[in-house]
Formats: C-alpha cells, sequence, structure tokens
C-alpha cells in the first residue's frame, strides 16, 4: 500500500502557528493545540470556523463536553485511530473517512500514527439558530446523532475540492469558504438528523429592492473578507434563506457571483490602463498578482496582462 501523501500548506514548516480567532474557544481545538501541528485556522462568519490539522501520535484524547458541534474529514491517514466506547472500542478510520461530534457529548480517542484532518466547527447556539431559521421548527425537534468512521462523498468532496485548496486569509477565498460552511451545515441537518422530514421554508426569491441593495454592498467592498452571513444580513434575511434565494433570483451562488464581480472589476481596471495589476489585485480582494491571474485566467482564458494588450 502506498504511503499516505500529507499535506503541504505554505507556512506549515514554521515552527508554531500562532492563532487568533474565534476557534481558540472551542473545546476541541484546545484539545489538540497542545499535541498536534496546526497548519491554518480561520472564522468564517458567525457560524462557521475551520481547521487544518496534521499529528502524530501515541495517546488517549477527551474531548470534554464541548458547546461546539464538529464535522470531521481524515483528509490522510487515520487507520489507527479508534473511538474508545467501553470494551469493544470503534475502528474503521482512514482516508475519507468522517466523524461527527455533536456539542455536549464527552468522547475518548485513541490516537497511534499520523493523521491529516480537517474540521469545521460550528457553535452550538449557531446550530439552533439554523434549525429555527431554517427549517422553522424548535431546536430541541431535531438532533443529530453522533456519528463515528462514516463515509459522506459530498462532505468529502466538499472539503477536498472547495475549502482545502482556497487561501483562507484573503477576501477573494472568504466567501467561498462560507458558503461551503454553510452548505456542510445544512447537509448535516437535512441527511443525519432525526427528522428526515426537513425541507427549507420556500419563499419566491430577493425583491428588487433587496436584490439591488445586496449588489450595491458587494461592488462597495469588493477589496473585503465578504462572508454569506454578511450579505445575508444586509438582506435582512439567515444565511440559510439568502444562499438559496439569491441563486433563485440570481442564478449563481452568492461566491460565484462575488468572484465574477471582482474579476469585471478588474477587467474595467485593466482597461483604464492606469493602475498596475498587483494595485488590481489588492483592489478586487486578491492576495497577490498571481491570485488575481489564477482566477482571472480561469475565468476569462487569458492573462490580465494579456487581456490588457487586446482591451
Amino acid at each position: 500500500m502506498p504511503e499516505p501523501q500529507f499535506a503541504s500548506v505554505p507556512g506549515a514548516e514554521q515552527a508554531k502557528f500562532e492563532p487568533n480567532g474565534r476557534y481558540q474557544k472551542f473545546e476541541v481545538f484546545n484539545q489538540l493545540i497542545g499535541d498536534a501541528n496546526l497548519l491554518r485556522a480561520g472564522d468564517f462568519g458567525d457560524s462557521i470556523s475551520v481547521a487544518h490539522w496534521r499529528r502524530k501520535a501515541d495517546v488517549l484524547t477527551r474531548y470534554t463536553d464541548p458547546d461546539h458541534h464538529t464535522i470531521s474529514l481524515y483528509v490522510n491517514g487515520g487507520t489507527g485511530i479508534q473511538r474508545k466506547i467501553g470494551a469493544d472500542p470503534l475502528t474503521g478510520g482512514g482516508p475519507g473517512r468522517c466523524c461527527f461530534m455533536p456539542a455536549h457529548m464527552t468522547s475518548d480517542w485513541v490516537v497511534q500514527g499520523e493523521v491529516e484532518l480537517f474540521h469545521l466547527y460550528i457553535p452550538h447556539a449557531s446550530w439552533e439558530r439554523a434549525v429555527v431559521e431554517a427549517f422553522d421548527i424548535e431546536p430541541n425537534g431535531v438532533e443529530v446523532p453522533e456519528k463515528t468512521f462514516f463515509l459522506d462523498p459530498l462532505i468529502e468532496q466538499t472539503v477536498r475540492h472547495a475549502m482545502l485548496p482556497l487561501d483562507w486569509d484573503i477576501p477573494a477565498d472568504r466567501m467561498a469558504m462560507s458558503h461551503a460552511g454553510q452548505s456542510l451545515m445544512g447537509h448535516m441537518l437535512r441527511s443525519y438528523s432525526t427528522r428526515r422530514d426537513l425541507g427549507f421554508k420556500v419563499r419566491g426569491g430577493l425583491s428588487p429592492v433587496i436584490k439591488r441593495r445586496v449588489f450595491d454592498y458587494v461592488d462597495a467592498n469588493l477589496e473585503a473578507a465578504l462572508t454569506i452571513e454578511e450579505l445575508a444580513a444586509v438582506s435582512g434575511l439567515s444565511a440559510y434563506h439568502f444562499a438559496r434565494m439569491f441563486r433563485k433570483s440570481v442564478g449563481e451562488a452568492p461566491h460565484k457571483f462575488v468572484l465574477r464581480r471582482r474579476i469585471e472589476l478588474a477587467m474595467t481596471m485593466l482597461r483604464s490602463g492606469q493602475y498596475a495589476v498587483a494595485e488590481i489585485a489588492h483592489a478586487t480582494g486578491f492576495s497577490s498578482q498571481a491570485h488575481l491571474t489564477t482566477r482571472f485566467r480561469a475565468m476569462t482564458g487569458v492573462t490580465p496582462a494579456k487581456y490588457r494588450d487586446i482591451s
């Protein structure tokens, strides 16, 4: 069997990652920070935080009464991890396996060997608010039980292809992270809850006034780290409702709309001939000229420099 290919994350080779965010308050995060290598972490709106870990240990880890939910994906390794329950611990960890650790449930884990983990943390209060706003039922009317070492292609694909490849520190990628995290939270509620008949409340889309308000806000803040929750607040809707009503009204997901508006602004600035590409990258929320070039070429088929030449 080939050796697992563990992630190479820019900056991860540094001796110590200095965390600074809401995720520091989470029990699961705090238990890992002492004996695992934190590759990166971030907060995306009020209800989504994530962390990317690499760990090589032979220890027993206890998560005591966390006040948050945790969705976990084993990106690589993990075959030596066991969920300790009574005399017969659960086995079956490995690449692509997921775990869901509900809030207020203490759990013990025997860790042996190397593992690369992705964690998504959801505060319990945010989870309850999502249940009320998205499904119009009381929070105690729905529960998602603990699940260990299960396969879920949607979770794995979302994490591997829509979250891990992004740069979590730059404004241009934070909207996509926010959208992906909200989608995973909704997926857990719909697919694994004790109420399988859940359905989002149906509305007729965004009104023209609200749609224009959101558009204007996006255009005025393209250099900023926008999130789904921020745009939802502008519209007066919950994040769940907003994402679905936006797609219904506009025909594309909010994060794709925002990326398109960033690229369109970059095109306008390029045509003016007044700005360097690096200046344009900063003004449109990209971390660097190279990052803008990658996204610009993916959307238009040409580099910014080439676009300027032919415009």
